[in-house]
């Protein structure tokens, strides 16, 4: 049952996590869970919104939905946001800004639309007050979120300002890192229980290795975080904020597996080593520099592996031939171990000669994607894929 001091909240993701998100939300205690396309609704109160952005690891945003309006007109869309009583979210001497998304026969243009519904707030302001709130898009302490859905326009406060996924390790990258929460999300679908050693053998700057270890230990992702944009809300509570952290922070577990990975590069294993210290793990992970291709599983114990390898962009030989050689050393060298890889390249994937276990539709950015996962045994035989 929802109490008085509960609310509507919605996790945005992305596509493909959404299922997991929902385990996420219904394991730290989220009520009447919905799930949607790259977003996932829920009831929490205000401490629940706290521990949502400090603890969630495939939300990307945490947004609290405050009210909605039928526009269909720009009179209708001036006088809506003229009208309500902004006062209650927004101080004079504060700074905000507008981010609308439109799916709408009325309106097409989300800068006019924002542009309209800012005219409409600092209009009221200005009639209240004699003065206004500045317009500030780098970095504004609220932030209104506009989702026009036909002719409905709901608005929401964006409690979490910049996205969830820069958790504040990542200090060195490689062209294109995997986003963080992806990685997060594809670990978690992967069904690694740590009940086993887990290995990234391109680990690139180390985002893989990172998530799992914070996953395994049940560190909260951004619990080293400062800056949460509802720490700017009129109603935030420090000490109840307080105790949220030292709540989660409890729940904090050992490390009892081997959290390891290799890449070719020693300018990839330094930015990796980089960021796992900054992430607090160096005593954690193991990072080498090794070729994938010269490796041999360590133990005979049961082994997860999860990597990203190259999509074709930037290696030198056939990438078809390279992700047959990825098939060919995991069948070899890496018997009685599950293997998940993310790749956008479909071509290539055809080519690793092992049958898929799950098979899983994902984007990498813009680029759409699969995470397919194998479960490499003794007597692997190549298979059609």
């Amino acid at each position: 049952m929802s109490s008085s001091s509960d609310f509507r909240m919605v996790a945005k993701t992305f596509f493909g996590l959404e299922d997991v998100l929902c385990a996420e939300l219904l394991k730290l205690g989220a009520k009447n869970i919905k799930k949607g396309v790259r977003n996932v609704s829920f009831i929490g109160d205000k401490g629940f919104l706290y521990k949502c952005n400090l603890s969630l690891r495939t939300a990307i945003k945490i947004l609290k939905p405050i009210t909605a309006f039928k526009i269909k007109t720009n009179k209708e869309l001036y006088s809506s946001f003229n009208n309500f009583p902004w006062e209650k979210y927004i101080s004079v001497e504060s700074s905000f800004s507008i981010e609308s998304v439109l799916i709408s026969e009325f309106f097409s243009h989300s800068l006019f639309f924002s542009q309209k519904a800012k005219d409409g707030i600092v209009d009221r302001f200005r009639k209240l007050y004699k003065k206004r709130p500045n317009i500030d898009s780098i970095n504004p302490e609220i932030k209104l979120n506009l989702h026009l859905r036909n002719n409905i326009c709901t608005v929401s406060l964006d409690s979490s300002g910049n996205p969830l996924n820069q958790r504040g390790y990542r200090l060195q990258t490689n062209i294109a890192p995997i986003n963080e929460v992806l990685a997060a999300g594809i670990i978690q679908l992967s069904g690694w229980k740590f009940d086993c050693d887990f290995l990234d053998p391109m680990c690139g700057s180390g985002t893989f290795l990172i998530e799992a270890a914070m996953i395994a230990k049940n560190y909260p992702p951004n619990l080293q975080r400062n800056h949460f944009l509802f720490k700017n809300w009129q109603d935030f509570d420090p000490k109840l904020f307080e105790i949220i952290k030292k709540s989660i922070s409890s729940k904090i577990s050992s490390l009892d597996v081997k959290i390891y990975g290799y890449d070719n590069s020693l300018a990839s294993v330094e930015k990796s080593i980089i960021n796992i210290k900054k992430a607090g793990l160096e005593n954690k992970i193991i990072v080498k520099k090794n070729d994938f291709f010269v490796t041999n599983k360590e133990y005979d114990n049961k082994l997860q592996i999860i990597f990203n390898p190259p999509y074709g962009e930037r290696i030198p030989i056939g990438v078809n031939s390279f992700y047959k050689r990825i098939g060919d050393i995991l069948k070899q060298n890496y018997t009685n171990s599950v293997a998940c890889i993310i790749t956008s390249n479909l071509e290539a994937l055809k080519h690793v000669g092992l049958r898929h276990k799950r098979r899983i539709k994902l984007f990498n950015g813009k680029l759409e994607s699969r995470m397919v996962s194998y479960e490499i045994y003794e007597g692997s035989k190549k298979n059609k894929y």
